[in-house]
Order: C-alpha cells, then structure tokens, then sequence
C-alpha cells in the first residue's frame, strides 16, 4: 500500500479531505459542504454535529478500503471559532459564527476595561472585530450567560477540536492562538493580562507546538496525528519553507489576506492605519497581514451584474482581460461601484451607464477591486524590500485582476500557485521532516509566472487614477 499523510481542510463553505505521498502529491481528494443549522438566537452557524460524523466516517472509510496506508494525519481550519466542551468532553454550545454581533455596549466596556483600543491592537496584533477576536466569544459568554462559561472544561480553537475529535486529547496551539484572537500579547509573548483578569487561562488546554503530533492506534492502525493549524499559517507554510528571499503571500478566498512574514516585531502605530493585524508563524514569530473582505464583496457584485445585465450568474468566469477595455477605464477613471461589504468604499452608490457591455463593467469593477487590493498588500509590505509576490486561492484564476495586479506590481516577480491545495498542503507539511527545496512550488502547486502587459503611451503605474 502507498504511504500516504491524510489532511481534512475545513472550509466555512466546503470541508476537504486529502491524501498525499511521501512528496505532497495529491493523490485523493473529496469534498462535502453542509447546510447551516442555526444556534439559540436564531443566527446561522456551522452543524458541528454533522462535521464530527462526517469526519469520522471518511477517514473509517479509507483506513478499512486498505488502499492506502496513512501514516500520519493532520488538519487545517478556519480561526476565529471555538469549541467548547464540558466536563464529559461534549460539545456545550453551537459553533458561533464569526460573524455573530456583539452588542456594543459589552464590546464598549471591554476596551474601557482593557483599552485604550490602539495601544490594544498593537500588544494583540487584533483590531476591534467583534466575534471575529475568538477572545471576544469567552468574554461573551462569560458576561451574558454566565451559566454557560461556568461549565466550560476546555476551549478549543477549531483546528484543535478537528484533532481532538481523534485523539480525545485537548491542547492549544500556536497559529490559532495568534490570528486576530486579542488573546496573544506579542510584546510579552504570553496571553493578555486581560485573560487573566477574567481568568480564562482555565479554560485554555496547555499550548504545544503546531509540529506536534500525538502517536496512537487508531482502529488498530498505528498513526501520527497531529494536532491542527490556522488555515491561514498554514498556507503560509510552503512558501517559507522553500523560499529565501522575502515576498508577500496574498491567500485570495472570502477574506483576501495580504501575508508578510518578514515583518519584523509587533505591529507599530502606522500600520494601524493600513488596517494591519498579526497572524503567527508556527514557530511564534508574528506574520504582518492585512486583510480584505475581498470574495464576499465580489461575490455580490457579479450577482448583481448578472441580475442586471441579465446573463447567468457564472458568465463572470469566462471574462478575459482586453486592454483596450481597461486602457478606456483608467483614462477618465471614476468609480461606479458601492463596496457595502468592504464598509461602503467607492461610488456613494453603484450606478452602471447606459450602453456599458457586461465586459466592460466586469473590468471596470475588477480595477476598483484589484485598487482596494493594491493598497492591501502595500499595508502589508510596509518598509520591507519584497522580491515577489504570491497569489493563491480562489482569485489566482482570475485573469482581469491578476493583469491589473501585475501591471502595478509590475517591479515584482509576480506569481499565481494552485488555489486548492494552500492550507492542505502546508497542514501536511507541518508534521513532515522533509525540507522543501526552491522547485518545490513549481512540482508541487503548479506556479505559474506573470508578466506585467505593455503601455506605449504614459499611463499611471497602477491603471488606477484618482
């Protein structure tokens, strides 16, 4: 039988499994998404029941095919998301939703509590995000359903519950405890004083490192499980690995998130005002990131177009880049778009002129998309001399925004690597021994080169005027 490293990669949307060899060729893949279900207040989250079934099921289903021998197991998952278990190991609460409001007095007290805000966001690498700061989801319940908390064991980020679901061993780990949770303080690399004011260091299992894998006989077959990564960290991992030089990593999806790895220290003050935050290696460095509601947004947009252009909802796929069209959009470029999902950026509202071809507005969009991008990612870079730029996930296909990127990037080697292996891959590379050497996102994640396209008159270096 092949030896194989088995990964689930769960999605908000699609949950994956994965096989891969000895050299992270993929070699199986399966994918299933579940409808939300709903928690106490009628808000809609993930069906933590079905997705501990399901994974159960799958990796039963492989061990017993006996077509491959999986010798180690790991998982990659979206942060901002914890489990909570009472004292017998069960699940306690729904999976809330990151999206879940607080209410704003709870939220307003906390920074008058702990604040000021901007002193806080620079020791947690954390903005004021709501739900979005795990951190926030304790002291909520802490605070309005008390009985709740008071029998809560263990708190487990989501990628450690995966693993827990095997192993029955609860630990915390670092990529999770580190990405925009207002848990970790990153000058004294501890939790925040202000978790252990509201002592909830005694809800937090022991925190080990993210390669540590916990070697057991699982349904009488020895092997190495894991013990979970930030999806994040982890599709940050491959490229530090085999890479030297520095770069900036933009993992494209619901959220695009602008990865600088290089970035030394703790956030500092100006990089507030690009909307900086921390993310973390999976040796504890802190990773400079900027992020977008970029896929949400777009999302919207191309069902709006559909609607009025009246096309099918997918046309936008078949859009290919023309210079013509873009050179007419940038020359008298205004905005005609009303980003609602990006905090209402762009046009005071979206308003297409008449005659305009579906072609035409799909670039015009992609321009005033690809320009909030733009000055994304230079939040993330900062002062830090980049050599090239990286472009993964579910925009690394798009041709209009990857020629308008490139063209402004155009000093950069900009490339574009497979969007559906990232945080599956770098998850099995977390508990492998094997160095990656610099072919290895050429073999592996089918890098691709992109060349900026030519002007032969002056245009601005980004194409977005105004």
């Amino acid at each position: 039988m092949q030896e194989v490293t088995a990964v689930f990669d769960i999605g908000r949307t699609n949950k994956k499994f994965f096989l891969f060899d000895e050299n992270f060729r993929e070699v199986h893949r399966e994918y299933v998404s579940f409808d939300m279900i709903e928690d106490e207040d009628g808000f809609p989250t993930e069906d933590i029941q079905a997705l501990q079934k399901w994974l159960r099921e799958v990796f039963h289903r492989i061990l017993e095919a006996e077509e491959f021998n999986v010798a180690a197991i790991n998982f990659s998952s979206y942060g901002a998301s914890f489990v909570h278990l009472d004292a017998d190991g069960e699940v306690l609460t729904p999976l809330y939703n990151y999206n879940k409001p607080l209410p704003d007095d709870l939220v307003a007290g906390f920074y008058e509590k702990y604040g000021p805000e901007k002193s806080f966001t620079i020791d947690t690498g954390s903005n004021n995000a709501g739900m979005l700061n795990s951190g926030m989801q304790l002291y909520w319940l802490k605070h309005t359903k008390p009985e709740v908390f008071a029998r809560i064991k263990y708190s487990l980020h989501l990628p450690q519950f995966l693993s827990y679901v095997f192993t029955g061993v609860p630990i915390s780990e670092y990529t999770s405890i580190g990405c925009h949770t207002a848990l970790w303080d990153y000058t004294k690399k501890d939790y925040h004083d202000w978790v252990y004011a509201e002592q909830l260091q005694r809800v937090f299992p022991p925190i080990v490192s993210t390669e540590t894998s916990i070697n057991m006989n699982y349904n009488g077959k020895r092997v190495k499980i894991g013990v979970g990564i930030h999806d994040s960290s982890a599709a940050l991992l491959p490229y530090i690995r085999s890479q030297r030089k520095p770069f900036i990593l933009v993992s494209t999806g619901t959220w695009s998130v602008s990865l600088n790895p290089f970035a030394a220290g703790a956030l500092v003050e100006d990089d507030l005002k690009d909307q900086c935050i921390n993310y973390m290696r999976i040796d504890g460095k802190p990773v400079k990131a900027a992020r977008l509601f970029l896929g949400e947004e777009y999302k919207d947009q191309t069902t709006y177009l559909a609607k009025h252009f009246d096309v099918d909802e997918r046309h936008h796929e078949s859009v290919r880049f023309d210079l013509a069209t873009y050179r007419k959009i940038v020359k008298n470029f205004q905005p005609w778009f009303h980003f609602a999902q990006l905090g209402g950026v762009g046009a005071e509202k979206t308003l297409i002129p008449d005659g305009v071809t579906y072609q035409h507005a799909y670039h015009h969009l992609m321009v005033e998309l690809t320009r909030l991008q733009v000055a994304n990612i230079q939040g993330a870079m900062g002062d830090v001399s980049v050599k090239k730029l990286f472009v993964d996930g579910g925009f690394s296909d798009n041709d209009v925004y990857l020629s308008v990127l490139t063209h402004h990037f155009r000093k950069l080697k900009v490339r574009t690597t497979d969007s559906s292996l990232g945080s599956a891959l770098g998850a099995a590379i977390c508990i492998s021994d094997k160095a990656l050497n610099s072919r290895f996102l050429q073999e592996n994640y089918g890098l691709k080169k992109h060349q900026p396209f030519i002007l032969k008159d002056s245009l601005p270096a980004s194409g977005l005027a105004g």
